[in-house]
């Protein structure tokens, strides 16, 4: 007789809780959409904050060197402040500000910086659109003449400053042999007034006409040729052409150039600075060519009142301000007039 040997599975005790059931094995296809969608998160997270941490260099420089010293030199120059201890601060209020106004010297500094921002930037403009205006034109070697242009811009100021003073010397210099072969008397470059502004300028007018001629350069380049085929079939010459064509279209530019010279302007330092002879930031013996930036300079390292040195500069600063405005109010009113 047969014996069976299957047995009945043992019944669930009441109560108890059925087995867990095992997770299924993820198949491929499932991972590679979990991974495309880390990919995804990563390349937005990447797309968001990398243009964050791109910029993020200029402003960490930034914040170390512009806009601390600017909160530093505002607190200091309301305090008096010496060199020799500068955390030691007594607090003065604006009395740095109204010394400064009744300082002869101050007054004496900005009327040479306008000077010479005036015999500096005026002919330096002109003689930059009119080399600008010959380079408009095709010329062989037109690249290496733009190349030399911005020679003089690539000079270091302390080698260009020494050559002029070689150039101005009162005794040997080639300027004064120049005069002297035309029935001129040696000039003092160095110790007179307006013959030193004028030769400081000179240094100006020698480094930055090339830079804004090939700014005019590039505003020229973009004016349409059609306008000047317009006034040519007209019976306009090339310089009707000049005033009533390029000149009206270079004003955004000429504006610009203008602006941009005139703040270089009132920051002169290296040029005055190396071409006193006496070596020292009085700008002369008499003062007489001795800019802002000097005047600051003078004060602040020579004498050592950081407290004044400091309303100086939130004063050149403030001036600044103004001639922005005055440029915003005149570009406003150019776009609008076009």
């Amino acid at each position: 007789m047969a014996t069976r040997h299957d047995t009945a599975a043992p019944p669930e005790k009441e109560g108890g809780a059925a087995p867990a059931a095992q997770p299924s094995p993820s198949t491929p296809a499932e991972a590679d959409v979990r991974r495309r969608d880390r990919l995804s998160r990563r390349w937005q997270r990447d797309m968001r904050w990398s243009p964050y941490a791109f910029v993020s260099p200029f402003f960490l420089l930034f914040l170390a060197f512009g806009l601390f010293p600017l909160i530093y030199t505002g607190w200091a120059s309301l305090h008096t402040v010496e060199l020799t201890a500068p955390t030691d601060m007594d607090w003065v209020g604006l009395r740095n500000y109204t010394r400064i106004f009744d300082d002869d010297f101050f007054w004496n500094a900005a009327k040479n910086t306008l000077t010479i921002g005036i015999i500096s930037t005026v002919p330096q403009l002109l003689m930059a659109m009119g080399l600008a205006h010959i380079l408009n034109y095709k010329l062989r070697g037109s690249t290496f003449y733009r190349v030399a242009m911005l020679a003089p811009y690539a000079t270091s100021i302390a080698a260009a400053s020494l050559v002029f003073v070689l150039l101005f010397g009162r005794d040997y210099g080639m300027i004064n042999w120049a005069l002297n072969a035309v029935g001129i008397d040696n000039v003092d470059w160095q110790n007179d007034k307006w013959p030193s502004q004028i030769a400081v300028s000179s240094i100006i007018v020698w480094r930055w006409t090339g830079y804004n001629a090939l700014i005019y350069l590039a505003a020229m380049q973009a004016i349409p040729q059609d306008l000047y085929e317009s006034a040519a079939l007209d019976g306009a010459s090339r310089w009707k052409q000049f005033l009533h064509v390029t000149l009206p279209s270079l004003r955004p530019t000429i504006l610009f150039t203008v602006v941009v010279s005139t703040i270089g302007a009132s920051q002169v330092f290296g040029e005055p600075l190396l071409f006193d002879a006496n070596k020292g930031a009085s700008g002369g013996a008499e003062h007489q060519f001795q800019t802002l930036g000097l005047y600051l300079y003078e004060q602040g390292w020579v004498n050592q009142h950081l407290g004044r040195a400091s309303a100086i500069a939130w004063t050149m600063f403030l001036i600044l301000i103004v001639i922005g405005i005055v440029n915003y109010v005149i570009s406003r009113r150019l776009r609008a007039s076009s």
